[in-house]
This record gives C-alpha cells, sequence and structure tokens, in this order.
C-alpha cells in the first residue's frame, strides 16, 4: 500500500502539517509530488484541495484510520518536486505556512487551454484522381466542396480559418470531406508568446577586456562544476548586461538554461529586446501584466525545454526548469526584490537556495550594490568583480552639481526648478538633445496641511494623512475612507489650507509653462497602468519623439538612452526623511542610478541634484559617486545601531480588529521572548508607525541577533506559543530583516 503525504490548502498555523492519505490503485500509476488533489477532510469529509509534497509506503498513524485521495485535480500545474523542497526552505526562513510558500512558488496556479492552429491539408496523393473528383463536384453543384479541392490542389495545405473564412466553407462541409478522406485536418499546439512580436536584430558586440575577464573567470568555475555566488560591481553603462549574456550563451551551449531577475516590469521592454536580439525565441518573459493564458504557455515552454532564457521580477525565479544553470539579479539592491506578502521572502537569498539545490550559480549585477551583498563579499561568501569603466569606449561618467533649494528660495526662486536647472534645460532644447527629470514620489496628490497651526488632515480610521485628489476630494490610500475638501482649518478655523503639491504631474505642468515649445512625456503609475504602456512611452522617448522625459523611480533604473545629456534630480533627500533605518542606502542608490542616464552616448552628460540638504553624506557621495566612500560610511552606522547586515532584524506583526486582543497577544509574545535564553535583542511591542489601519490595530515586537539562526528561533518558539493560546481574531506575521516599514 502506498501513500502520499499532503498539505491541506488552508493558509492556517494550526494546520501547517503534513497529513497522510491512502493512494487508490486507479490513480497510483498517474499521482506524483506536486500534484493538486482532492481529499475529503475534518469530522465531515468535506473535500478539500491539497498538494502531494510526497509519496511513500511508510505511514505514520493506524493504516485503518487513514482516507483515501478522492482524486487528481486535472486542471492543476504539478510544482516540480525541487520547488517543494525550496518552499519548506521558504517557509521555515522567512516563516507563514507550507501552504502559502507552496503557493508562492507556483507561477502558475491552473491549466490554461492551449491554442491551436488548425490546417486544412489535401489527403488525395493522385493528382489525377483528384482531377476526376473535381470534375464529379461540378456536376453535381457541389460549389464550396469543389471551391477547396480546387484550392488544395493550388496549395496542397490552408489555414483552417482561411478556408473558413475567405474561402467560405463551413466546418459540416470540412467535415464531410474529411470522412471521404478527401481532405485531413491537422492540428498543432501554438504557444501564446508575448514577444513574438519583437524583430530580432543581430548581436555583433564583441566584450572588452574588463568584461571579457569577469566571464572567463566565472565561465571557468561553471565548466569545473565549482558552483558560486558572484557579485559584479559595475557602474552604469559598464555593460553588465553584455557579461550576463555571454554567460547565458555559454551555458546554453552545454544545456543549461537561466534565470533573469529585473527590478521592475518597467525594465522588460528594453532587456527584453537585448536578449531577443542575441537569443531569438529562446527567450521569453514572465510578469504579472500577461494573461494567465501567456503566461501558461512561458510555463510550459520553459519545463518542456524550449527556452535558453527566462526574464522577469521576483516571480521569474519560480520558473520550472529542470536544467537550471544561472540565475542572474539584476540591479539587486531594489527593495522590489523583497516579497510584500507572505512568505516575505528576499529573493537574493532565495536564489542563492534554489542554487545550492540545483547545482546552479547566481550572479548579482549593480552600479550600487546593496550593503548585504557588499557585506558578504567582504567576508568571502560571494566571490566579487568590478567594472570600472563604461563599456562605450568615448562614454564617460556624468559630471554632477548639488543645488541648494535653501538657497534659491533666499534668493527669490520658488519654482521646483532651479535656476541652473533651467538654463541647462534651455540649452539641451536649442541643441536637440534629451533631458530626463526625475521626482522620488509619484502622482499630484499630497497631504493637506494648515499653514498656520500646523494641523495635517488624517483619515478618522487610520494613523495617515488624506490625500486631495484632482476631483476635489480627500482619499485615504489605506482604508479607502473618502470626504470633500475643506476650506477652513477645522482646528483654527484659518483659510490658508492646501495640499502639498509635488508630483509628477505638477511638474508636467511646470515643465510645460516653462517650455512651451517642449515635447514633454510623463511615466509614472498613472501613465502605465495600461499592458504597453511601458514600452509605448521607453520606444517614443528613444525614438526622440520627446524632448524631456518626466518620471518617477521607474525611469532612471537600466534605460540606455545616448541622447540624453541632461538628468535633473527634484527634492533629492525626499526619501532621507522615511522613517526607515535604510533612507540613506536608498537616497544614495537612486541619486547615483538617476546621474548614471545622462551621457551614455558620445556626448557629455551633466546632472542637477535639488537638494534641501546638500551636505548629507548621501548627498555628497552621490555627487562624487563614491560607492566606497559611502558604504564605509553607512556600515559604521549600521555597527553602531545593530542593524541589518551586520546584525539581523527579526519584525513580528501582530494584528486584530479587536484592540485588547493585539494588546494581549504582542505582550505575550514579548514577555515569552524575555524569558528567553537566545542571544537576542527584544524591542517592543510597540504601536506599529500606523497603528491602526481600516479599523485593524497594529502591533509590532523587532528582534534583534547577530545569528539568523537565532532569530529563526523565536520564530519557530513563537508559532509554537500561537498554537498553544487562542487570541481572537488576531494574526501575527514574520519579517525577516524588513525593508518596507509596517
Amino acid at each position: 500500500m502506498m501513500y502520499a503525504d499532503i498539505i491541506i490548502d488552508i493558509s492556517h498555523e494550526k494546520l501547517d502539517r503534513v497529513f497522510q492519505y491512502r493512494i487508490p490503485d486507479g490513480l497510483l500509476q498517474r499521482l506524483r509530488a506536486g500534484m493538486q488533489v482532492r481529499v475529503p477532510f475534518g469530522g465531515g469529509d468535506r473535500l478539500r484541495t491539497g498538494y502531494v509534497t510526497d509519496i511513500t509506503d511508510h505511514v505514520d498513524y493506524d493504516p485503518a484510520k487513514i482516507k483515501e485521495i478522492v482524486q487528481i485535480v486535472e486542471e492543476s500545474v504539478p510544482i516540480e518536486s525541487q520547488l517543494i523542497a525550496l518552499a519548506a526552505w521558504m517557509r521555515r526562513n522567512y516563516g507563514g505556512t507550507m501552504n502559502q510558500a507552496l503557493k508562492t512558488v507556483i507561477p502558475v496556479k491552473t491549466k490554461e487551454r492551449l491554442q491551436q492552429k488548425r490546417t486544412v491539408v489535401l489527403a488525395l496523393d493522385d493528382r489525377a484522381e483528384a482531377a476526376d473528383m473535381l470534375m464529379q463536384m461540378h456536376k453535381k453543384h457541389a460549389t464550396a466542396r469543389a471551391r477547396l479541392l480546387e484550392a488544395l490542389m493550388e496549395h496542397p495545405s490552408i489555414d483552417y480559418e482561411v478556408v473558413l473564412h475567405k474561402l467560405n466553407v463551413t466546418a459540416a462541409v470540412m467535415r464531410a470531406m474529411e470522412e471521404q478522406n478527401i481532405i485531413r485536418i491537422e492540428s498543432e499546439n501554438r504557444y501564446r508568446n508575448p514577444v513574438a512580436h519583437l524583430t530580432k536584430k543581430g548581436y555583433e558586440l564583441v566584450l572588452n577586456e574588463e568584461q571579457q575577464a569577469v566571464v572567463d573567470a566565472i565561465d571557468a568555475d561553471f565548466q569545473a562544476q565549482h558552483y558560486q555566488n558572484y557579485l559584479i560591481r559595475g557602474v552604469t553603462g559598464s555593460g553588465k548586461t553584455e557579461v550576463y549574456m555571454e554567460l547565458i550563451a555559454r551555458a546554453a551551449a552545454v544545456g543549461r538554461a537561466s534565470i533573469v531577475l529585473i527590478p521592475e516590469i518597467a525594465l522588460t521592454f528594453q532587456t527584453v529586446m537585448r536578449f531577443y536580439n542575441r537569443f531569438g525565441d529562446r527567450v521569453s518573459i514572465l510578469h504579472s501584466r500577461l494573461s494567465q493564458g501567456e503566461r501558461y504557455d512561458q510555463f510550459l515552454r520553459a519545463k518542456n525545454g524550449e527556452l535558453d532564457v527566462m526574464i522577469g521580477p521576483r516571480s521569474a525565479l519560480f520558473t520550472p526548469f529542470s536544467n537550471l544553470g544561472y540565475i542572474i539579479i539584476d540591479e539587486e539592491h531594489e527593495t522590489s526584490y523583497k516579497s510584500e506578502t507572505v512568505p516575505r521572502y528576499h529573493a537574493r537569498e532565495t536564489a542563492f537556495a534554489r542554487a545550492r539545490m540545483a547545482g546552479a550559480s547566481v550572479v548579482l549585477g549593480s552600479a550600487t550594490p546593496s550593503l548585504e551583498s557588499s557585506y558578504y563579499a567582504d567576508r568571502g561568501q560571494i566571490r566579487r568583480f568590478y567594472l570600472t569603466s563604461r563599456a562605450k569606449a568615448d562614454s564617460t561618467l556624468a559630471s554632477c552639481q548639488v543645488v541648494d533649494l535653501r538657497e534659491e528660495l533666499r534668493e527669490g526662486n520658488r519654482s521646483i526648478l532651479s535656476r541652473r536647472l533651467q538654463e541647462l534645460m534651455e540649452e539641451r532644447l536649442s541643441r536637440r538633445e534629451q533631458t530626463m527629470l526625475f521626482l522620488n514620489r509619484r502622482g499630484m496628490a499630497g497631504f493637506v496641511s494648515c499653514r498656520a497651526c500646523g494641523e495635517v488632515l488624517k483619515c478618522p480610521h487610520c494613523d495617515v494623512s488624506l490625500s486631495l485628489h484632482n476631483d476635489g476630494r480627500l482619499k485615504c490610500h489605506y482604508c479607502g475612507y473618502e470626504t470633500k475638501q475643506v476650506s477652513s482649518c477645522p482646528s483654527c478655523g484659518s483659510k490658508y489650507i492646501g495640499a502639498f503639491r509635488a508630483g509628477t504631474q505638477k511638474i508636467e505642468e511646470i515643465v510645460k509653462q516653462r517650455f512651451p515649445n517642449a515635447r514633454i512625456l510623463r511615466m509614472d503609475y498613472d501613465t502605465t497602468r495600461t499592458k504597453d504602456s511601458y514600452e509605448k512611452i521607453l520606444s517614443a522617448f528613444a525614438n526622440e519623439e520627446a524632448d524631456i522625459l518626466i518620471g518617477t523611480q521607474m525611469i532612471v533604473k537600466g534605460h540606455d538612452f545616448p541622447k540624453v545629456t541632461l538628468v535633473g534630480v527634484l527634492a533629492a533627500d525626499l526619501s532621507l526623511h522615511s522613517s526607515d533605518y535604510r533612507a540613506a542606502e536608498r537616497t544614495f542608490q537612486l541619486l547615483t542610478q538617476a546621474a548614471g542616464r545622462a551621457g551614455r552616448g558620445t556626448r557629455p552628460g551633466e546632472v542637477i541634484i535639488q537638494t534641501y540638504q546638500p551636505d548629507h553624506y548621501a548627498i555628497r557621495t552621490a555627487q562624487a559617486q563614491d560607492y566606497e566612500q559611502f558604504y564605509e560610511q553607512e556600515l559604521a552606522y549600521r555597527e553602531l545601531m545593530c542593524y541589518p547586515p551586520v546584525w539581523n532584524l527579526l519584525l513580528v506583526a501582530v494584528t486584530s480588529p479587536l484592540q485588547t486582543q493585539a494588546d494581549v497577544c504582542s505582550h505575550a509574545i514579548g514577555e515569552w521572548l524575555q524569558a528567553q535564553d537566545m542571544k537576542i535583542q527584544v524591542i517592543g511591542p510597540a504601536e506599529a508607525a500606523v497603528a491602526r489601519v481600516n479599523d485593524i490595530y497594529r502591533r509590532v515586537i523587532y528582534i534583534k541577533s547577530e545569528d539568523y539562526e537565532a532569530l529563526i528561533c523565536a520564530k519557530e518558539g513563537i508559532e509554537l506559543l500561537l498554537a498553544e493560546n487562542t487570541w481572537r481574531q488576531t494574526s501575527v506575521q514574520f519579517d525577516f530583516n524588513p525593508m518596507n516599514g509596517f
């Protein structure tokens, strides 16, 4: 008798374990680990869906009490066994349930119907016989049959849709002719291909000496089956992508596939074009804006070995390649590589884990590596390489100037565009060169405050400010509450109340007024909601259909526009004001990446960094593009404060619609932690930065330790504590080394 270990599809901590079921004889030959099944569960034997994690002849319970699997869920997509092991690793290292981890590693949840290409083929080999049959059809006035046979005698195979709609031959007529063995209708599966519209232009680039040295060193390890993790730190424009492609090509030559992770969908178009020019139809993409059918087809192509490269954001990490060679994480410092849903995994560490299981290598690339990656490299856990110059021989790093906005205001300039930036924009327009203006926030909505007393209008359900929208309504971006704009301050009665506006739409209006003849494009969340919007905006700017591109973070990451010779960073220090220990790091990375967009062609570039804090070390080191100096200062701060990467940090988030339950649960966890003999520091419990969202109370506990395993032990202890106690309507989640606030 054979049994299956099954995880029930219920994300509840008390059901987060394996249940065993007997495999009926009828399913024994078909059932595999990773399949979805329907099983009776609970006292009422209600049918539930579950995931098979293992098949065994060993049973842990009384065989007489073990229930039987009812059926395999035919429309489900099997999880590869390696991905099941990865899900187990994620569940242990990041928290959540095994069911949540399994759902994370399944890029496509259900089967989709494959599109089919049908062709009508002449089944008669004897042309004389076909001519005789055609004559008989004409005599019998079978005009539709005669029309089809005549067409097939000229073209032996014709697309089914052409026969149906152009020749006007019905499906019934074709079926009758098929029964008479006059024609055959042949079908073949046709993949929905999200890159089929691209045109391959060829690839002729020759690597420079630095690039070639990096490729040869990594490839030597790969060929020797000495799989390691690598970090390529290359200045902006140094040609990291060309290094990736050469490594992928060498891996493909020996039958190994590669995954290329990019931080945002905004990078997909330019990145895919470069890879498509080299690898053609052997490259594809996976991201959230594809249809379910497109996603399913890419899943099949990868699983069937029909692809060498899969490109996409974080979720592409789980592409079911059975012959994985490389996982490449471009712009590895980006915060989008950290999941915001349970399990809150980081793509970098998860890639390391998958590579270990698959016998593959991980390559990280960035001009401004995360402190974690540089810290690991300093300690020999990652092998580091440098690309110190731009790949194009006649391209140099842009010169940077810092403009003190306090001085601008004192001298009478109230515009968000400094005088120096306006002068340089005027020059670029006259020389027919392009400008990019970067603002570190999106949209036109801003908080409403009173200039007389400082009162800020807040949501009555959440401790956050309301935002003013174009329709004159004040809205809460957390719970959706909205109300009308007020004309006077509800606290002091002053009429000097209004919104702080510094969004991309407002910038666009200001630039249009200042440069009425300039052609302007705006790229932010609002202008990129449709499937092809990224591609259209980037293509238009690349084709020089606009002089100025205004946008948020998505415009400063990875794009290569040779005609851009000026980048203006507006309110560069906005990100310094967030309540996040990574604020300086994020600011430095953003400014350095923004500066890297200028002067990538033959013409020199200039960058204007506008700021209210010109002496901050993140601003000064970004101006000098001096990563080493920034890294030293920032790491000293992290060491002093016991922050990652020197120490590790675990956020325990407790939420409940009942304030007393949130308080009782969080204090019980805090007291339990304090009583343990573990090498940890416990901070809290305390109210979260936003203590209430949509009437859900939020409490936080932070745990610090030099040893990551100590945090895992703390997490597992809390899970046991939760299993032994019941706090009504209370949820507890974990976030290791959090990158975003709670």
